[in-house]
């Protein structure tokens, strides 16, 4: 693969795995065909999707899944990422579709990389309650037995974090609840719930088994103690919160005993171990002692109440969410990663990174994906174990809480039609997948 300025992207080690994600909520519609999730909840009050919109249809994925797998196939992805609605399965006739997906896959010799829970939690559940973890991992293992002859690798949960942060700390997200800290206990039940599915799905016979958290460097806004003390505490409450548990088998300094439960027990449930760990990578993030006002980020509100305040990172340009490009902010990642865990870090996946842009020709998506696929390779040239990349997204769709105003795919959807138009970044992609075979 040739960019504009006539350099190579290098060569990654073979058995290299390249693949693309999406979720079950964001694309597949059918909701008639399931039982209500939050989101469905969510979406259906005013004021809470920006363009007003709901998932009912998206990119109706349940009806048109084989048009989209010939367009992994045509892309040449050694892999797929998607998602399984927990509804859906909980409605008759719901694992019959992921059965015809995954069969659809396999004979497309694409292999199928599911994600248990991508934040469409069945409306009747609450991740406050302690319940629901045992309940997921009922879930798991009745998935895995469906699906286990030909699904071998696994992810448990996507994004705990922004779950917790945005759908119960803030209400920007599903189910809508403004509890800030109070929010820690959906946090502990997550994990917990992870921990239990990895035991249920070990109990099926999967042998590949990870997890998919969002990470990014968190930058101090300058070197004043007020600064430096803001910034790491983000950092322990988006980061190391995260992933100290399932790494180390404990929580940072002084979270365990805000938690519920006993803790110590599940932690030992919630460090089973992982064959790989999943890393989405999107940004870095500049933060700084709290402000008198409230603080942007992406569209996200940080009230003034909390003990940091997100700040601009000036001078990289911006996706068209206004998110920085930061593309050596994923290498700094991954070695901050490999020298704060040393051997507890397993291999790394890279299971999402992508970025919003408007148009078909979208040189920005391809100039994106080409500077963080270099920085993902001096990763692994810096010793990163790192095993795979995943390009968030597929196809253009429902955006959470920003609805169908931003376009990450590498393939456009007409939402009005659901025709299926390539984009630039798709040819890019394809010809970067067979330059490295």
């Amino acid at each position: 693969m040739v960019t504009d300025a006539g350099d190579p992207i290098p060569r990654f080690p073979d058995g290299f795995l390249w693949g693309v994600s999406t979720s079950a909520h964001q694309i597949e519609g059918a909701v008639d065909a399931r039982e209500p999730s939050v989101w469905d909840v969510f979406t259906a009050e005013p004021g809470r999707v920006k363009d007003g919109s709901t998932a009912a249809v998206a990119c109706d994925h349940y009806h048109r899944y084989r048009e989209d797998v010939a367009l992994l196939a045509g892309l040449g992805v050694d892999a797929y990422r998607f998602s399984i609605s927990w509804p859906r399965v909980n409605s008759p006739g719901g694992l019959d579709f992921y059965d015809r997906l995954v069969d659809e896959l396999c004979a497309a010799g694409i292999r199928p990389v599911p994600t248990l829970f991508h934040w469409d939690l069945p409306a009747r559940l609450d991740w406050l309650d302690r319940d629901t973890a045992p309940r997921f991992a009922e879930y798991a293992a009745l998935v895995a037995a469906r699906l286990g002859d030909r699904v071998t690798k696994w992810i448990t949960l996507n994004e705990p974090a922004e779950h917790t942060l945005l759908g119960h700390a803030l209400g920007a997200h599903a189910p809508g609840k403004r509890l800030l800290f109070d929010a820690l206990p959906v946090a502990h039940h997550q994990l917990l719930a992870h921990g239990l599915a990895v035991r249920a799905l070990r109990a099926a016979g999967a042998a590949d088994i990870g997890i998919a958290n969002s990470h990014g460097p968190t930058w101090p806004a300058s070197t004043a103690p007020e600064d430096l003390a803001a910034a790491d505490f983000y950092d322990v409450l988006l980061n190391r919160l995260f992933a100290d548990p399932l790494l180390l088998g404990h929580y940072p300094e002084g979270i365990g005993e805000l938690l519920p439960g006993d803790v110590d027990a599940d932690l030992k449930v919630i460090a089973e171990p992982l064959d790989w760990y999943g890393v989405n990578y999107y940004a870095p993030t500049r933060v700084g002692a709290p402000q008198d006002a409230e603080s942007e980020f992406g569209g996200l509100t940080i009230p003034a109440e909390l003990p940091f305040s997100v700040r601009e990172i000036e001078g990289p340009p911006v996706t068209d969410f206004g998110w920085p490009v930061v593309p050596e902010g994923l290498t700094e990642l991954l070695t901050v990663f490999r020298d704060r865990y040393g051997d507890r870090l397993p291999p790394v996946l890279i299971t999402e990174n992508g970025c919003s842009y408007e148009g078909i020709d979208d040189q920005d998506r391809i100039a994106y994906l080409d500077g963080h696929v270099r920085a993902l390779h001096r990763a692994v040239e810096a010793g990163v174990d790192v095993r795979g990349y995943f390009v968030w997204s597929l196809l253009d769709n429902f955006e959470w809480a920003e609805g169908y105003a931003r376009r990450f795919g590498l393939v456009h959807v007409d939402y009005d039609t659901q025709e299926r138009t390539p984009k630039a970044s798709y040819g890019w992609f394809r010809e970067l997948l067979r330059a490295q075979r």
